[in-house]
């Protein structure tokens, strides 16, 4: 039987290589993409990620940002060169993670990334000053309630975590999650049926 593929599988197996590129004008900067089958939005920035790319503000805190389930690298790659910050991007699919790595390259950006299921390649002691995360919305709940969770422990006080979600699946639920964990969780906009929730690490 052949196996299931998804965007959020560890490998693309036999799936066919079809490598693209596209180009992506954002806040006076150009940005260049490599792509591939088997990622997530293989053919443009997705409305999410715009989005998110729209609202997201850093804080003040001298730590990097993370990008957590990162596929490509848009996210981490374009707050990077923005904003003048060291990023670190984590992502499964190891097709996926291999373009982060050719697409850091090609944006000249002062970020590294690692082939990491969630959190499992970051030492223990790493932290960061915000995380954002795009969530793999098909992979199931748990594993989205599991970046949550995790993104708490790897905070720094007054850290920062960023969520872009869907109403239809699932802002709803993840905001009263988030809330329960940080005892906080604002909507900092809504666009276009998407959610970008903001919750603070308010304690160590």
């Amino acid at each position: 039987m052949k196996e299931n593929l998804h965007y959020y599988s560890k490998t693309q197996g036999d799936l066919e290589s079809n490598p693209q590129e596209y180009i992506f004008n954002f806040k006076n900067n150009t940005f260049k993409f490599h792509t591939d089958s088997g990622v997530f939005s293989k053919d443009y920035i997705d409305y999410g990620t715009f989005a998110m790319l729209k609202a997201f503000i850093p804080n003040d805190i001298d730590l990097p940002i993370l990008d957590m389930g990162a596929g490509y690298g848009p996210i981490g790659i374009v707050v990077s060169k923005l904003y003048n910050k060291k990023t670190v991007m984590c992502e499964i699919n190891e097709r996926a993670y291999n373009l982060i790595l050719k697409n850091i390259s090609e944006n000249n950006a002062n970020s590294i990334a690692y082939h990491s299921d969630l959190f499992e390649k970051l030492d223990n002691d790493m932290k960061f000053s915000s995380i954002i995360t795009n969530p793999p919305i098909r992979a199931g709940k748990d594993i989205v309630f599991k970046i949550y969770e995790g993104s708490y422990e790897r905070l720094a006080k007054n850290g920062e975590l960023w969520v872009v979600i869907q109403k239809k699946q699932g802002a709803p639920s993840s905001k009263e999650k988030l809330t329960s964990l940080f005892g906080n969780c604002e909507i900092i906009t809504r666009d276009k049926g998407y959610y970008i929730l903001k919750s603070v690490k308010t304690n160590d």
